[in-house]
């Protein structure tokens, strides 16, 4: 039996789950997210608390109930609190900037690159224009805005320069001197 699909995802009180035969939608304060079930994958709703069941032990299916499981858990947590991807600048002369809803970088280019944010999708920036947070209720676009953000520029191996993840660690190289 698969760890993760086999594990109950309890539902808060402020978000609604409604499974219509294979569509399942999920209504929460920071908004509504709706995907559509694999035809073998049974998801059923008791107490506040949604089970994801598979009906044979095939390969396919083992990989169907966690993935199943993981989506229909992200939705729950995105409606409820959100995610959140946090980018850092490093490098002399890069910045970044909201104007309106609109991120405004500059990243050593001869010009300002500007990304708009799609629905449901929100910028904030901190630390004097270094950090720049990306905040929704899709696990799945956040993590996409973020990665596509960080492709811009990304983090070079010798200065440590460009956008890279605030977790992420860039293995630094030695250079010409270092031996």
């Amino acid at each position: 039996m698969s760890r993760i699909g086999k594990k109950p995802i309890p539902v808060p009180d402020k978000v609604a789950v409604t499974i219509d035969k294979q569509h399942l939608t999920v209504n929460g304060p920071k908004g509504q997210l709706a995907i559509d079930i694999h035809p073998d994958m049974k998801v059923t709703q008791e107490d506040g608390v949604v089970s994801v069941e598979r009906p044979t032990d095939e390969r396919r299916h083992r990989a169907l109930h966690g993935l199943t499981r993981a989506l229909v858990a992200n939705m729950v947590q995105g409606v409820s609190e959100g995610f959140r991807k946090s980018l850092t600048i490093e490098g002399v002369g890069y910045t970044s900037e909201l104007r309106g809803t609109d991120l405004v970088m500059k990243l050593g280019y001869s010009h300002e690159i500007v990304v708009n944010p799609p629905e449901n999708i929100a910028f904030t920036v901190a630390d004097r224009g270094r950090t720049i947070h990306v905040d929704g209720i899709d696990k799945q676009v956040v993590g996409q805005i973020a990665a596509n953000i960080r492709e811009l520029r990304p983090p070079e191996p010798y200065l440590g320069k460009g956008v890279r993840y605030s977790d992420e660690i860039i293995r630094r190289k030695a250079g010409k001197t270092g031996k």
